[in-house]
């Protein structure tokens, strides 16, 4: 990059700051994600170091934050409030490391080490105990005057818990909101109609800074302090460490996860913990910090321009992006719903490379107001499935495309429709579309559906794909030749396959329910509906009224049941699968829990059953009015124990729980026997 073309970009990249810094600090309304804010600037601070030259005080480089509105008061830092380097890699905190100890010409540091909380800087002033002045950090020199909010704190103390206090004392700390205040938040703002917070760290710089402290103390903010400023009439202790400890003691809270650790081995294994305990902590941090514990070597090392050489803030992956939608698409489900699907141009967040996010449903993608083309800030927290924040509607080309729905499915072109008050649409197509027909497959043969082990993803892709299996009941009609025949299917696989199929026929009237993919019809739902009618016969031929009364089924539900079974089609593929040899015990008409011959028991089973499968065990109690549970407690009152009774059986002997075999609860369960007996 010639001179010229390096004046140029720096120019472009300080305008570029300015703005982000002023929507920053000062709107509390962000625009970019902060990696890309720590790109811009990483940019900006390695073309002033290549070119010394372009280099000016009123660089970004060179300052710490923005500017105080003009709302608030001004507040002079007596010591300044400078902003940390950043680390990005585990190699640039091994050279943080190697600078500090060869400048202290020491073998090893201690460090105090902290998680980096995503909130707002503050010093709080305390003049002979009792809170005097509170301030944001600004610009590092001057910060703006909220004290009046700061009192609305209630972690805050009015006065410190000394009998004599110093003359003066500046705590710096971190103000934050906690996730489930945030939610709160933000919940109560929808509620009103109100602009809700892009993240927790945005609604305590807002929440902050309103100009009515009644506001900030609805909030329900808090703070962590980490550090000093300006000190009078107070021994400091010689270590950053005894320093945190002196701060609890006059009744300032600090960061319960802080630690004290050897080296950068140490350093490195304190981001890795704190790190997997992220999720759990309950607010949001974005890396860690680290301090040389004594505060004679930080004296020693002092500072550069606009931060100290004796720490660095060791950032985790970034978990928000800013990345650019290239399309949108839709994806059937099982359920014949279409997903609209971003796919973005490739972005590495949260730790992962991201190139697609699903919109959930059309009222979602409107309410973001995603179009193709758009500038969007994409999140990934943990395990979180990644997901679009917001767009950034400054960056929003001419040529930007609003999406709409398809009028006909992209998998089978059948009509797509929406039920009106349903966010989401679906395809019509039924058992004929292919999308629908792969999943419904993949369900079907599920663990807690029907449970064909070895009929997995691949071998259903190829199945349908052939177009050799299109309904559940085509499954029955698979030979271990033509299995073995597929891709990856040796002879023994395939076997194994039809095997499974063969010991699948025999099921229990819940699990058959559960398989045939009813819409909404979880395994609870179908668990009650198979209590409830007994048969497939009687639910067949019930009304949508008659399905309302089961238990826990309301009008939506009972719905999409009656649908289902008024579908023609679905009729055919029952029939088909019965053909092929699937069953189930048949249920005598429900009768009332009090007049079964197992009413009044709450019973578990435990063991390998000669004559039952566990869940034909669970369901025949069931039947018989028994309360069927998983665990025993001091209300069993029977278990039935099979061959290789474990823990459970050892349970029941310790708390005086009457057990019983096999035989004997099946004696229980047949004609002229009653639970007495």
């Amino acid at each position: 990059m010639t001179s010229r073309e390096a004046s140029r970009r720096v120019d472009e990249l300080r305008e570029e700051i300015r703005r982000h810094d002023h929507r920053y600090y000062v709107l509390d309304d962000p625009e970019i994600s902060d990696a890309r804010y720590d790109a811009l600037m990483r940019e900006l601070r390695e073309l002033e170091e290549t070119h010394p030259g372009l280099r000016t005080p009123d660089s970004p480089t060179q300052r710490v934050g923005g500017a105080p509105a003009g709302a608030f008061g001004v507040v002079v830092h007596a010591v300044p409030m400078l902003s940390l380097e950043n680390a990005f890699t585990e190699q640039d905190v091994r050279d943080f490391d190697r600078r500090v100890r060869e400048r202290l010409d020491v073998e090893s540091v201690r460090y105090s080490a902290e998680p980096k909380i995503d909130g707002l800087a503050i010093s709080v002033r305390y003049e002979h105990g009792r809170l005097a002045c509170a301030a944001t950090r600004g610009d590092g020199t001057r910060g703006e005057d909220v004290t009046a909010n700061v009192r609305a704190i209630r972690s805050v103390p009015l006065s410190l818990r000394v009998p004599s206090p110093p003359a003066v004392l500046e705590a710096r700390g971190e103000v934050f909101m906690r996730r489930s205040s945030f939610e709160l938040v933000n919940r109560r703002a929808a509620e009103r109609g109100e602009k809700t917070f892009v993240n927790p760290r945005n609604a305590a710089a807002g929440s902050l800074r309103q100009l009515d402290p009644s506001i900030t103390a609805n909030r329900a903010l808090d703070v962590y302090f980490y550090g000093l400023g300006a000190v009078e009439g107070w021994p400091v202790p010689p270590r950053h460490s005894e320093v945190l400890a002196a701060l609890r003691q006059l009744g300032l809270r600090t960061c319960p996860a802080t630690d004290v650790v050897d080296g950068i081995e140490g350093c490195l294994d304190y981001h890795a913990r704190i790190g997997r305990a992220r999720d759990e902590l309950g607010y949001d941090i974005d890396g860690v910090v680290y301090k040389v514990d004594r505060l004679d070597w930080q004296r020693d090392l002092g500072f550069v321009a606009r931060a100290p050489r004796w720490a660095i803030a060791h950032k985790f992956p970034a978990q928000e992006e800013t990345t650019v939608v290239l399309d949108v698409e839709f994806q059937v489900g099982r359920t014949g719903a279409l997903t609209p699907v971003a796919r973005l141009k490739p972005v590495f967040v949260g730790g992962v490379t991201v190139s697609n996010v699903t919109l959930h449903n059309m009222d979602e993608l409107a309410r973001k107001d995603v179009r193709v083309g758009d500038t969007v800030v994409v999140r990934r927290a943990g395990d979180v499935i990644p997901e679009v924040v917001r767009v950034v509607t400054d960056l929003r080309p001419d040529d930007a495309r609003v999406v709409e729905l398809p009028a006909r499915c992209p998998e089978c072109g059948s009509h797509v429709s929406r039920a009106e008050g349903e966010a989401v649409a679906r395809c019509s197509g039924g058992l004929v579309c292919g999308a629908q027909r792969r999943e419904a497959l993949r369900h079907f043969a599920s663990r807690r559906a029907m449970d064909v082990e070895g009929l997995g993803d691949k071998l259903v892709e190829q199945l349908v794909a052939a177009d050799r299996v299109r309904t559940p009941a085509d499954l029955y009609t698979l030979t271990a030749d033509e299995l073995a025949a597929l891709d990856r299917m040796g002879s023994k696989s395939a076997a194994n396959v039809v095997a499974a199929l063969g010991r699948s026929r025999r099921t229990t009237l819940p699990r058959f329910l559960y398989a045939l993919g009813i819409r909404d019809v979880g395994e609870a739902t179908a668990l009650a509906l198979a209590g409830h009618f007994g048969t497939l016969e009687r639910l067949e031929a019930a009304s949508r009224e008659d399905i309302e009364d089961v238990r826990d089924v309301g009008p939506i539900v009972a719905a999409h049941v009656r649908d289902f079974f008024d579908e023609e089609r679905n009729r055919e593929v029952i029939a088909a699968l019965r053909r092929h040899g699937v069953h189930w015990p048949e249920a005598e008409a429900p009768r009332a829990a009090t007049s079964g011959r197992l009413a009044g028991e709450t019973l578990v089973i435990t063991g390998t059953l000669e004559g039952y499968t566990r869940d034909e065990a669970r369901a025949a109690a069931r039947a018989a009015g028994a309360k069927v549970t998983d665990s025993v407690t001091r209300k069993t009152t029977m278990l039935v124990a099979g061959a290789d009774a474990g823990s459970k059986l050892r349970k029941a002997q310790e708390l005086g729980v009457p057990v019983v075999e096999e035989a004997e609860f099946r004696r229980r369960l047949g004609a002229g026997a009653g639970s007495g007996d």
